[in-house]
């Protein structure tokens, strides 16, 4: 099964349908589509030479040429690998390096100009916006690669508790079980649908595009090519029926923009919210204003979007005598896979009892990228070890309890604390450091760091800031430096880290 497959059978059933629009201008029809990504495969194949399972990477802003490009890699054998657009160049070209990439796409105004000359396997840099790319559909065409439902198709890189990308194996089987889910358990899209684009393509937002290449509906990027709310709904006023993944700082600016501008939210059919804890009272808002087109949905990289969804209806059903513990739930387990909680031992708890969330099923990951440890220690006898904690009710309702990786989640971006700890310790004014997450009703969290100074020294958090502007992306740095004369540890010399969030929830 190749996932390309998927696009072309759409071109033969819908080949007139549009499939492809940026702002309010229509691009291709499903046929010109396909057409495009048979051209640039076989330049993949002809032109650069790649072979069967070589990586081809995605530093993109969204773009209307992203998915022909995604399609293009899998139509000739290759494996995607998509990276957030936010992401500072030393950690793209740690990526592109630990993937053995051969070739990059990047859109206009990306900060590439290095990437190539810091990483040993690197052919070629491409503008998908240049000269160079457009001369790249005239090269002649491929034929589809036969492949194995268990080749690799999309790399996906997220960070570690150690704070270092881990490369997360996505198979065709993977991606079109997740895509099975989507219309069983999330939506229903057709023809006469459009799925907008203002998060990243490179994360869950491109995951739901093949739900909808399958239905021939359009796939709209908009003008900015980012999250504008008056951009949105006017959109959705031109094209109506239209769909989107957001995280929920984006939910919050959709809802606050339709109140305070009256903006007609009836021509978007279905948001679908996740990557980020989402409170109780800003959901009930969101349902006063726009009324009831929301889906929740609650995954990871490890196994794409699919542990949990809080559909429509559940979301609707205001006469439940528990509808807001389901409402302030993550949801049901989808349908393709199975979820427990368990114990420190991997028992599994009771219902009620908050313990580790386990998954296990066809969505779920075949393993880390080169890093065999990390994924012995987290595929364990077939299931997938989250890392969260959570609970189960009696309805099969899942609620999320903590993060047992002390991730933060800003903005529907993970960050790990580690991670930016790492490089504070860098300045010769720190001495010690711990970063953890301060909710944040705009961000879901913000990232807070407590500092203690090395002796005489007195760091100023405009060095701080610079030092973190250099080597993370800009999302990452804190909000916040606090100076302490010592952190909190316990008998064993660890930071207490819940100390440390007690404090700044005191302060609220």
């Amino acid at each position: 099964m190749n996932l390309s497959n998927l696009l072309f059978r759409t071109a033969k059933v819908f080949p007139d349908r549009p499939a492809i629009a940026c702002g309010d201008r229509e691009l291709y029809n499903y046929s010109e589509l396909a057409a495009r990504v048979l051209a640039l495969s076989g330049s993949l194949r002809g032109y650069f030479g790649l072979r069967r399972g070589e990586r081809v990477a995605l530093f993109m802003q969204n773009s209307p040429h992203y998915l022909e490009i995604l399609f293009a890699i899998w139509h000739a054998g290759l494996t995607a690998v998509p990276i957030n657009n936010k992401l500072h160049p030393k950690e793209v070209a740690f990526i592109l390096e630990d993937s053995g990439a051969t070739l990059l796409f990047v859109t206009a105004g990306m900060e590439h100009e290095t990437l190539s000359s810091n990483s040993a396997k690197l052919l070629q840099v491409i503008d998908a916006d240049s000269k160079e790319y457009s001369e790249l559909f005239h090269g002649g065409e491929a034929t589809m690669a036969s492949n194995d439902p268990s080749d690799l198709a999309w790399l996906f890189y997220t960070s570690g508790t150690t704070g270092k990308p881990k490369g997360v194996m996505l198979t065709h089987a993977n991606l079109l079980s997740m895509t099975m889910c989507y219309f069983t358990d999330v939506d229903t899209p057709c023809k006469e649908d459009s799925i907008l684009y203002a998060a990243p393509m490179s994360h869950g937002a491109g995951l739901y595009s093949f739900a909808h290449v399958i239905a021939g509906a359009r796939h709209l990027v908009p003008e900015s090519g980012s999250f504008v709310p008056a951009e949105i709904f006017e959109l959705s006023q031109k094209y109506r029926n239209v769909s989107m993944f957001a995280a929920p700082t984006m939910v919050r600016r959709l809802v606050e923009h339709s109140a305070n501008h009256d903006s007609d939210p009836s021509s978007i059919k279905t948001v679908v919210y996740g990557g980020g804890p989402m409170y109780l009272e800003d959901i009930r808002r969101a349902l006063d204003v726009l009324g009831n087109r929301f889906v929740q949905i609650y995954g990871q990289g490890e196994t794409p979007m699919t542990i949990s969804a809080l559909s429509k209806f559940h979301i609707g059903n205001t006469g439940h005598p528990r509808y807001f513990e389901r409402l302030g739930s993550v949801g049901i387990a989808q349908t393709a896979v199975e979820v427990r909680i368990v114990d420190i031992s991997g028992q599994v708890l009771p219902t009620g009892e908050s313990g580790e969330i386990i998954v296990r099923g066809d969505t779920v990951m075949s393993g880390y990228w080169g890093n065999p440890t990390a994924t012995l220690n987290t595929l364990r006898d077939g299931w997938l070890y989250t890392g969260d904690i959570g609970v189960l009710d009696q309805d099969g309702f899942l609620s999320l309890k903590d993060r047992s990786k002390d991730i933060i989640i800003s903005g529907g971006s993970n960050i790990y604390p580690r991670e930016v700890e790492e490089i504070l310790l860098l300045h010769p004014g720190v001495a010690e450091v711990s970063v953890v997450g301060r909710p944040s009703h705009e961000w879901g969290e913000e990232v807070i760091a407590f500092i203690v100074p090395a002796s005489g020294q007195s760091p100023d958090f405009e060095s701080l800031d610079k030092l973190c502007l250099k080597h993370i992306a800009r999302f990452k740095r804190p909000k916040e430096y606090r100076i302490l004369q010592s952190l909190p540890k316990n008998n064993y010399g660890k930071v207490v880290k819940t100390e440390l969030r007690r404090a700044l929830a005191e302060e609220r």
